[in-house]
Formats: C-alpha cells, sequence, structure tokens
C-alpha cells in the first residue's frame, strides 16, 4: 500500500539515523523513520546474559537472518551474525560501552600523511577536522558525554569541556596513571557516553557494571534511545515506526528516490513515498539495501554506477591483553582490589601516529583499559577452552574457583583499519533472510600492516599492565577485528568516479539520496568510530536543513 508523502523518510535510528530525525523534525519537516527492531523500554533492559548475549535479543538468529562471511575470495562463506549491531531503534548504541572518543586531525589527511601504501586503497576525507568540530561538540551535549579534557601532545583540538564531569574511576586508574608516567606515556580519562549527572531529564549512571552488551535501565548510556529519539518524538513532526524492515529504494523516471518499500511489523508490504531519503542501516546493512535496490536506471543496485558501493569495507583492527590479581594473595598489599567500582576509563594514545615506519607501519592507534566484562557464562566457556587443551571436570572447577579470587584487568587495542579491495560487501541471490531477501556477503582481506600495527600496541599496553605486577598477563590476540565498528561502504569524496556520496554524504547518482551511517567514512579512525558518526549526522542534517528551507 501506498502510503501519503513526507518530507523525509530515515531508515535506522541509530548513531546517523536518530540526529537526522532530531534535527529535520525540530525544523518543521515531517518525518517517517523506519527502524527494522522492537522499541524497547527500559523496563525491558534487565541483567540477563542468556537473554541479551546469547539469544535474538539484540542480534538476529544466523538461520533466520545470517550475513555471509568469507577470509579471501576463494574461501567459502559461512553463515553467521558476525558485523550485526543490536536489531532495535536506537541501533548499536543500545548495547555499546559508550566510549567516545574524536577522531584526530590526521585521520581526515591519512592519506596526504602517510603516502601511497601498497595493496590499500587508502583515500583522504574531503572535510577536515575543523568542518566537524562544531558537530562534534553538538553531538555531545546532544548525547550527553561525560570526560574530562586533559593536555597532551597527542589532543585534538576542542572548544571547550564536555558537558558532564567524569564518571567516578576505580583507584586503578591512578595505578596506570603512574605506570604511564614512569615510562614518559600520557593516561589520559576516557570519555564515555554515559551521564554522570542527572541531564535533561535523564538519571545519572548507577554503576551497575553491566553497559557493553546490554541497554541501560536507567537511561544514563547516552543511546539514541533514551537520548535523541525521544528529543525528537517530542517535536511532533517524527513518525517513529519499529518492526519495519526497509526492502528497496525506488527512484523515478529522472532517477530521483521516490520511495522505500518496506514490509511493517505484520509482514505487510507497504511504501513511503518521501522527497528525501536517509539510509542509515549500518555500513554492511546499507550497502546490501543499495545493492538490492535495482532498476532499470540502476541495474548494479542505486548510486552504484561507479560499482563502489559495497566496496571498501572497514572494520577495526583489535587486540587485547588480560592481567590477572590473585585477592587472596594480593588483597592485603593492595585493597584497592577489593574495591567494587566498575569503571577504569583510562586510554594511551602515544602510538597513534609513528614518527616513521621502523616498526613496519606508521598508523597506530588506542589502547583503552577496564575491567574484564563480569559475564559469568561468557567467563566460564573461555576458562574451558576447546579442542584438545579444553578444561572440564575438577580441572574446570579450580580454574573457576581462581577466576572468583581474581581481579582481571584488560585493555583493547583500536588500531587503523587499511582499506583493501579484497574488503567489501555484496549480495548474494542464492541466499535470503526471513523476509525474502538477498543478504550481504562479506570478504575480508586484511592489510599486513593492520597486524603489525596491533601487535606493536599489544605489546605496549602489556607494558603497563606488567608495570602494575599483577600474578599473570595472558595475551588474547594481536589478529582480531572488531566487527560492529564498520564503515566505508559507501565513501564521500569531490569525485564521483572514486566515491559514492559527495562531502555531504549525498549521493552522486541521485540528487535526494543520503546515506550517514558509518558508509561515508574512507578511513575509520583509530578509535570507536560512533560519536564520529553522530557528529557527521547533525553535519549533514545542518546542510539538509538549509536545503530544504531554500
Amino acid at each position: 500500500m501506498s502510503l501519503p508523502e513526507v518530507d523525509v523518510c530515515i531508515i535506522g535510528s541509530g548513531a546517523g539515523g536518530a540526529p537526522m530525525a532530531l534535527e529535520l523534525g525540530r525544523a518543521g519537516f515531517k518525518v517517517v523513520v523506519l527502524e527494522k527492531g522492537r522499541h524497547y523500554q527500559p523496563k525491558d533492559f534487565v541483567h540477563d546474559e542468556i537473554l541479551n548475549s546469547r539469544r535474538n535479543f539484540f542480534m538476529p538468529l544466523p538461520w533466520e537472518e545470517p550475513h555471509l562471511v568469507r577470509h579471501g575470495a576463494q574461501s567459502r562463506y559461512e553463515r553467521s551474525n558476525v558485523a550485526w549491531t543490536a536489531n532495535c531503534v536506537g541501533g548499536g548504541t543500545v548495547h555499546m560501552s559508550g566510549f567516545f572518543y574524536r577522531l584526530k586531525p590526521v585521520d581526515f589527511r591519512l592519506r596526504s600523511t602517510l603516502g601511497a601504501v601498497s595493496g590499500s586503497t587508502l583515500a583522504d576525507w574531503p572535510i577536515s577536522y575543523e568542518e566537524l568540530a562544531p558537530f562534534y561538540d553538538k553531538a555531545e551535549a546532544e548525547l550527553g558525554v561525560s570526560g574530562e579534557a586533559v593536555p597532551h601532545p597527542f589532543a585534538e583540538p576542542r572548544s571547550g569541556p564536555y558537558p558532564l564531569p567524569p564518571l567516578d574511576v576505580h583507584p586503578v586508574a591512578s595505578e596506570i596513571d603512574k605506570a604511564c608516567k614512569a615510562m614518559g606515556w600520557h593516561s589520559l580519562p576516557t570519555a564515555r557516553g554515559i551521564i554522570s549527572r542527572p541531564y535533561r531529564g535523564r538519571a545519572q549512571c548507577s554503576y551497575c557494571s553491566l553497559c557493553g552488551s546490554y541497554g541501560c535501565e536507567t537511561g544514563a548510556k547516552s543511546g539514541t534511545n533514551a537520548s535523541l529519539i525521544p528529543a525528537a518524538l517530542a517535536t511532533g513532526n517524527v513518525d517513529l515506526r519499529p518492526g519495519c524492515m526497509a526492502r528497496t529504494v525506488e527512484v523515478d523516471k529522472q532517477g530521483r528516490a521516490k520511495s522505500v518499500i518496506y514490509l511493517d511489523e505484520n509482514g505487510e508490504v507497504q511504501e513511503q513515498p518521501a522527497k528525501v531519503v536517509v539510509v542509515s542501516c549500518t555500513a554492511v546493512e546499507s550497502a546490501r539495501l543499495l545493492l538490492n535496490s535495482t532498476s532499470g536506471r540502476f541495474p548494479r543496485g542505486l548510486a552504484n554506477g561507479s560499482g563502489l558501493v559495497g566496496k571498501n569495507l572497514l572494520f577495526s583492527s583489535f587486540g587485547e591483553s588480560f592481567a590477572t590479581f590473585r585477592v587472596s594473595k594480593q588483597g592485603e598489599a593492595r585493597p584497592w582490589l577489593k574495591d567494587p567500582a566498575p569503571f577504569v576509563n583510562r586510554s594511551v594514545q602515544d602510538f597513534y601516529l609513528l614518527p616513521d615506519s621502523r616498526f613496519g607501519f606508521r598508523k597506530g592507534g588506542t589502547l583503552g583499559f577496564m575491567w574484564a566484562h563480569p559475564n559469568p557464562i561468557h567467563a566460564a566457556v573461555e576458562l574451558a577452552g576447546d579442542g584438545k587443551s579444553a578444561l572440564f571436570g575438577k580441572a574446570l572447577k579450580d580454574k573457576m574457583r581462581e577466576y572468583r579470587d581474581s581481579r582481571i584487568l584488560q585493555f583493547e587495542v583500536y588500531a587503523e583499519w587499511l582499506p583493501t579491495s579484497g574488503t567489501y560487501v555484496s549480495v548474494s541471490d542464492d541466499t535470503k533472510d526471513k523476509y525474502g531477501i538477498p543478504v550481504a556477503a562479506i570478504t575480508v582481506e586484511r592489510h599486513p600492516m593492520d597486524f603489525a600495527a596491533t601487535r606493536f600496541l599489544v605489546e605496549r599496553g602489556e607494558e603497563v599492565l606488567l608495570r602494575l605486577d599483577p600474578d599473570d598477563v595472558q595475551r588474547k590476540g594481536v589478529m582480531g577485528e572488531t566487527t560492529i565498528l564498520q564503515h566505508g561502504t559507501c565513501r564521500f569524496g569531490n569525485d564521483a568516479a572514486a566515491s559514492v556520496l559527495d562531502k555531504n554524504c549525498r549521493a552522486h547518482e541521485v540528487p535526494n539520496l543520503y546515506v550517514v551511517d558509518g558508509s561515508f567514512m574512507p578511513t575509520g579512525g583509530s578509535v570507536p568510530s560512533t560519536l564520529t558518526i553522530a557528529a557527521n549526522s547533525f553535519r549533514v542534517a545542518h546542510h539538509l536543513v538549509r536545503a530544504m528551507k531554500g
């Protein structure tokens, strides 16, 4: 059924879609937001690991809505739920940990800084840090970010302090500060998308320790479900429709986007006409939607005359190590081990960009320190292991008793993922989801420089851990990838032959189509990108409001 036309139809309600809905609604435009998932309420967010992490509360089941994943074009695809983020109002911002970093000026000109990198399709951004900075300020204020900006040699420019003071931290943060200072490094407070004080009608953090992988029952975590979406709905101009799966974006005879075909919450086919269509489904799912939106005008997918939709997919390079402190052994000498405070909130960025490539790379990344996640089932599975080295019986029980007597401090590495022609999203006509729509097929071919940088950063992080004199330090990995941080499949740029979008994230080939999730990013930076996606969406919304008002 074809519905009445609206000014703007937005697909997705996460870090990219929600700022657009808020700003367009405030400007008086009639907006429809189509969200694939449910609209959870605070009462739905419970501390249940099985529900949140092992069922389909957030992520779809791979036998119902798979992503196909392979490493290398010659490998076979495997069904997976890799590269899904939360399917609900607020998207991935609902189950995020809320580490809110800004990119640095070098991230916007990485190709110019590094020069040509063999085997990489590296490109500069068509905008500068200075152009995005005011919208970082706006995103931090609208979402609610707690932090402390301290001077250090690697700080990105800021116009002022964070909107809220930093969250309270565990005493181990001071131990990390001392260890870094002794090595001549800089330990920095990590800004969080979690409010430390009551803010705009939301309650402050209750310090429950279950942020990542969980929704926030108090509304203190600054997911768009708790911050931007309520404000957008309050304008009276935004119609949020949960449970609606977009199938295609349709075009008219002139090649302009005219409507979105979707399945509503009852499985009925609907058509929502709009003057402007904004896509924000994640880099993987937005590419899938555009590639499935074929027509006589766009036989290879909407806005894909260049063949670049789905190309240059980026995730985030990942590594981690753990330091174990036995409380029964060290508790008296280190009483802070018994402190239950959940947040460490310390980062190291001394190795974000190296002066030369003596270690096999120049662009490094960020170390983020935190206590290990307290999920008990996950911990038990990790302790048990698998294969020939798997534990069971008394050996496993002893290991679990040791775990209960331990505090485990870890760091995560967020490192550059260099774009390559071998990492991309396509669609599979042979595999369809429960809606009958061809699924995303992801091919990954990593650049070897990624691994060199991640290994180097892991080694530096372990130096910090060892300074704290733990009972044990274990390296988890140096070749990982964080697929919930995704970018690049609809690059923006000034050259229509080398990018899908222009500098304002409007499709070169479709003048009323915008893409505002991480798809636009030519590089992912060496930090979690959620804040950057939101900031850019506010920037694009500012442009679009002015354009629509003439």
